[in-house]
């Protein structure tokens, strides 16, 4: 950043902003990317919560940085711009018009992030707008889930068009900020030996996985009016399907990223019906070991027998377009899995004509694996001979981009890459409003054949990779899931 800005926080005292948001700031000032005169303004709904909040601060520095990152002297610089702000967002009073004059005081761009729940957005933005703090350089940042279902989505997104242009709302998808994810978009673009192997011709399908160990985290009111499908799904999974199948945009910019993503989710294939019962799994775990202690099932964690949320889900997806025709696209995603990791795999066909014959060995096909977490990394496996043998043998070699071997010394923070990006007016990598609208549309049905059918998520062991089923929807076409060494 080469300016000054605000950032309001609401939402200040929430475990988002004490994992996330404050580490993100933290890193973004040790790098200088907070320059002088950049105010930071969390929202607390105590008075007591504001005369501790920098103290909460600090611990939660020390407790969510890396090993070995946080240091006094640059938690002294990011402290100067700390002042935190006793508020009711949805009450019009002096606190209010206080923070309205202070922010006034100063002509910065200023960032609002709603790290609160939908049901706030309304009243938090409504007050903006009648404090009259919406000018040509305010921007919104909203949190996911923007709405329970396509109708809740449109509700929220034709709300905050009455106060902000779509142009000042940002909504933010964490997996959109890493670098892999960024990194994948320059390997699809700016390389000749990919852009000509990224169709049907060439791809045989493409997995997409985003695998968590933990369970509910204490978000158990949350979750399980939820579940993995709007939680993940709706938004990473096709976020991330996206920037895989869209097309070149003829120009690196937002607007035309944009409607490239949109072609595609346009595209996508409605699973309706009986159809959902053949290419949607959902699962719920049980109890089970993870890391060698003993777990509770879902719902002995949720405290509720009679919960059918799933916590798991795999489909079977399909782009209907010329590049993608014919291609699957197998999505899965889920809690107390086996490791925790996120990945994109693309499975090449294998070769046209077969040269050697069988006693080199087997010839696997081709696979290109984008990580996101946890370590972040691209990988290329090919074949080769092997060096060690005077035979001539076949076996698999892989090359390895590690980022972090890469880039020594560079911390990788989605939400600080996300926060500077809005306060510089970039919206490249925010969500448009028809994005979400999209998104819902294809999600929609196969929530509600689940709720017709009340058929009970499939019951999958905590530490396995999911439920049975879930190897059935992919090897039942004679594929099956990669699944890392962990």
């Amino acid at each position: 950043m080469d300016h000054s800005f605000d950032l309001v926080l609401f939402g200040g005292r929430g475990d988002l902003s004490m994992r996330k948001l404050l580490p993100a700031l933290y890193r973004a000032c040790t790098e200088g990317a907070l320059v002088e005169g950049t105010r930071i303004f969390p929202t607390v709904r105590a008075e007591e919560e504001r005369d501790d909040y920098i103290e909460w601060a600090e611990y939660a520095l020390k407790t969510h940085l890396n090993a070995g990152e946080y240091r006094d002297d640059n938690w002294l610089k990011l402290k100067s711009m700390i002042q935190p702000v006793w508020l009711d967002i949805g009450e019009n009073d002096e606190r209010w018009q206080n923070l309205a004059k202070t922010l006034k005081a100063e002509a910065h761009p200023v960032v609002y992030y709603l790290a609160v729940p939908p049901a706030v957005f309304e009243p938090a933005c409504r007050l903006i707008h009648e404090m009259g703090l919406v000018d040509e350089n305010a921007r919104v940042v909203l949190e996911k889930p923007i709405g329970y279902d396509r109708e809740s989505a449109l509700e929220i997104n034709s709300k905050m068009g009455e106060y902000f242009s779509e142009e000042q709302i940002y909504r933010i998808d964490h997996y959109l900020g890493k670098e892999t994810v960024q990194n994948l978009l320059a390997l699809r673009m700016s390389n000749v030996v990919f852009e000509k192997l990224w169709d049907a011709k060439t791809i045989d399908h493409v997995q997409i996985s985003i695998s968590e160990t933990v369970g509910l985290e204490g978000r158990a009111g949350f979750y399980d009016h939820v579940g993995a499908m709007r939680d993940m799904v709706q938004n990473h999974v096709l976020q991330l399907l996206c920037l895989i199948a869209m097309e070149k945009p003829s120009r690196f910019e937002a607007d035309q990223i944009r409607a490239e993503k949109i072609k595609v989710l346009n595209a996508l294939r409605l699973i309706e019906g009986d159809a959902v019962d053949e290419e949607a799994v959902r699962g719920q775990y049980s109890a089970g070991q993870q890391a060698g202690d003993l777990v509770a099932g879902y719902v002995e964690e949720l405290g509720d027998p009679t919960s059918t949320t799933e916590t798991f889900v795999a489909i079977k997806a399909h782009i209907d377009n010329w590049r993608w025709a014919g291609v699957p696209f197998y999505l899965r995603t889920g809690k107390r899995l086996a490791g925790r990791f996120a990945e994109i795999v693309i499975k090449y066909k294998p070769v046209s004509h077969r040269a050697f014959d069988s006693a080199v060995g087997d010839m696997p096909a081709n696979q290109l694996t984008i990580r996101l977490q946890p370590d972040e990394a691209i990988e290329l496996q090919l074949n080769g001979k092997k060096l060690d043998q005077l035979n001539f043998e076949l076996a698999p070699i892989k090359l390895n981009l590690s980022l972090a071997d890469q880039y020594r010394g560079f911390h990788s923070d989605a939400y600080k890459r996300l926060i500077l990006d809005a306060a510089a007016n970039n919206s490249t990598l925010f969500i448009h409003r028809d994005e979400v609208d999209l998104a819902w549309r294809w999600i929609d049905p196969i929530i509600n054949h689940w709720g017709v059918t009340k058929r009970k998520p499939e019951l999958y062991r905590s530490g396995s990779y999911g439920p049975y089923r879930a190897d059935e929807l992919i090897e039942q076409d004679n594929r099956k899931w990669s699944n890392p060494e962990l």
